[in-house]
Parts: C-alpha cells; sequence; structure tokens
C-alpha cells in the first residue's frame, strides 16, 4: 500500500539556522512520509556553521542544505506544499511572510540562535536549545494520525505544538 508522501515547508527570516534544522530533523525523522523543505523571506545566503555542525555531531545528513528566498516555492514549478510552518520568533520582532495559497499553516516561533551574543558557548547552547525543541515539536507532528483527523482538529494540533518548548 503507497502512503502519500506531504511536502512541508520551515520558513524563518534568514533561513540560515531554525529552518535549516528543522529541515533536516523532518527530511531524516520523517522516514519518507515527508518531503521537507526550508526558505526565509530575506535569506542570508549562507547556511549557519554551527547549525551544519551540530546536525552532523548529532548524525543528520546536510547534503543539500541551502540558504533559498521563499518565494522559489512560489513559483510554478516549485513542489505543493501541504504545510508551511514559521519557525520565526515573533517576540524578536522578526517579519514572518505570509504564506499565500491553501497549504495548512501554524507558527512554532523558535528564538533565534544567530542573533545571541556571547561566547561560542553561549551561541553553541543557542543552537542546540533551537535544535531540542524544533526536534520535539517534530516528533510530534509526526506522532499525529493526518489522515485521521479534519482540518480544524489538524490546525488545533499544529497550533499547539507550536507551544511545546521542552
Amino acid at each position: 500500500m503507497s502512503h502519500r508522501i506531504y511536502n512541508v515547508l520551515f520558513i524563518c527570516t534568514h533561513n540560515s539556522a531554525r529552518s535549516i534544522l528543522a529541515e533536516a530533523i523532518l527530511n531524516q525523522n520523517g522516514a519518507g512520509r515527508f518531503r521537507a523543505f526550508s526558505a526565509g523571506s530575506h535569506p542570508a545566503g549562507v547556511v549557519n556553521p554551527r547549525a551544519l555542525d551540530l546536525l552532523e555531531r548529532n548524525r543528520f545528513s546536510t547534503q543539500g542544505l541551502r540558504s533559498k528566498n521563499w518565494e522559489e516555492f512560489a513559483a510554478p514549478d516549485a513542489p505543493v506544499m501541504d504545510y508551511v510552518l514559521t519557525v520565526c520568533d515573533q517576540a524578536a520582532g522578526e517579519v514572518c511572510p505570509v504564506w499565500p495559497g491553501q497549504p495548512m499553516s501554524a507558527h512554532w516561533g523558535v528564538p533565534d540562535p544567530a542573533a545571541v551574543e556571547g561566547d561560542e558557548e553561549a551561541v553553541n547552547n543557542a543552537l542546540k536549545d533551537a535544535f531540542i525543541v524544533l526536534n520535539r515539536r517534530i516528533a510530534l507532528f509526526l506522532s499525529l494520525p493526518l489522515e485521521k483527523l479534519d482540518k480544524l482538529a489538524l490546525h488545533k494540533e499544529l497550533v499547539q505544538i507550536g507551544q511545546t518548548n521542552d
């Protein structure tokens, strides 16, 4: 029996750390049920090297990860998204893009580890914290019976996942 593959786009302002982490986590842990992408409203153009290092240390593939503009996914030949999840942190005053179209969307705000100032340990801890929160939220997302939930119930679950911090 063939299962549907869901496309998920993680959007963040700079697409250099948080959305990249989420893309890698879902692609690996989604076990072929999901195809994850990431993009930014104002992409940095490069992936944060510390984010790549963190992923590699935790045995996540970094192959193909790149910082890209979210408009790439609005193009006529782009994959059709089932879910668009913003991971920018509204509390930090970031501008998150509004995604046009019909994919289900939710906000999973995570503080920006790239904005952390301080020594190397502080920056690495911020990245690790973002990784832990995203990993947990994605695990919750993966546990949802997507085919059994109606749209309203599914949206409620996605919103609740975005409020999960541990």
